[in-house]
């Protein structure tokens, strides 16, 4: 849907407002456009709150000035170099992740007992839903990586499954390495944090952690940053891809301000984020623009489709992010029983 919007407008770098303008008339992409934002700014806020009070913790300053420093050195990274080198940069802090992700691997992985990943709670399933939705997110960078494959739909489909297989694989193993040791770690308990009783039986863990999950969000920051300007700078018919001072004051500042006026928000920030953006977002709208794109009499596609599965798909895939809206909905809005 990019590539075929890139191709009738003739120009790059266009967000999802030029593609919702093309399939859903002004009021979906009113909606849609208020679903991107309130995703972005949700996550960043999640992020600032979580850096901050990382950095806080291991440099012993105060968690706001920790929070102000890190969205300052992360947005100067992102703002001044060149496309470039900012590439060089995120593939060093990927490298980062990857590298404190095996080391903390390698010390949960031992120890685990096969027996315990044999069971499974269905139940929790529809909780764990929008966090899951959330983990997988990349679509907003869909336009940025389309535009710098300069419309190849094979290498963008190669791009988009080697950026998901890989943090799939990650969060497959760290979940059978934590979860295959918890009869273990928990001693019969149920409300314990497993990261922190895995912390307490090696002293490496804590710190590894915190590497990771430091590194995890710089990484996630630089996306949404890119995601949102360009998104922005789209939305008031600014040129995108540029280095416009004030797109970038409007991605970081409310966000960085929220996050100093609620600096533990962070977990309610995540599920809201999971919820009614990912699920609004890359769930719902996507399934009613390819459906407007590709079954709107008159409409003509200037590449193929690159998602399989017709109507039937599309449904499915609308239908099932509806239901876990709904479900959370009622959640908040009808007394726990």
């Amino acid at each position: 849907m990019n590539v075929n919007t890139v191709c009738e407008l003739g120009r790059g770098g266009v967000s999802l407002t030029s593609m919702a303008e093309r399939t859903l008339g002004r009021g979906g992409t009113a909606a849609a456009g208020a679903a991107y934002v309130f995703l972005h700014y949700a996550l960043l806020v999640a992020y600032l709150s979580r850096a901050g009070d990382i950095i806080g913790g291991e440099l012993g300053v105060p968690p706001a000035v920790s929070t102000v420093g890190f969205m300052a050195a992360l947005t100067s990274l992102t703002y001044f170099p060149s496309a470039s080198r900012l590439d060089q940069v995120n593939a060093v802090l990927v490298a980062g992740v990857v590298g404190s992700f095996l080391f903390l691997l390698a010390l949960a992985a031992p120890g685990i007992d096969p027996g315990v990943l044999a069971k499974a709670d269905w139940g929790a399933v529809p909780d764990a839903l929008p966090v899951v939705a959330l983990a997988f997110v990349y679509h907003n960078v869909v336009p940025v990586i389309a535009s710098s494959l300069e419309g190849d739909t094979r290498k963008i489909r190669n791009a988009i499954l080697l950026g998901t297989g890989v943090p799939f694989a990650m969060f497959a193993a760290w979940d059978g390495a934590i979860l295959g040791r918890s009869a273990e770690l928990l001693g019969g308990r149920d409300d314990a944090d497993l990261l922190k009783l895995l912390a307490q039986t090696d002293p490496a863990v804590g710190p590894g952690i915190q590497a990771f999950s430091l590194l995890a969000i710089a990484t996630s920051y630089i996306g949404f940053v890119l995601g949102l300007t360009d998104f922005l700078a789209d939305a008031l018919r600014l040129p995108t891809g540029g280095k416009n001072a004030g797109v970038y004051a409007l991605t970081v500042l409310p966000p960085t301000v929220f996050a100093l006026w609620k600096p533990d928000v962070f977990i309610s920030a995540v599920d809201t984020a999971g919820t009614f953006g990912v699920l609004v977002l890359f769930g719902i709208v996507p399934a009613t623009m390819a459906w407007g794109e590709r079954y709107t009499e008159g409409r003509t596609l200037a590449t193929s489709r690159l998602v399989p599965g017709g109507k039937a798909g599309l449904l499915v895939l609308g239908g099932l992010a509806s239901a876990v809206i709904a479900r959370e909905t009622l959640q908040l809005v009808l007394p726990a029983s």
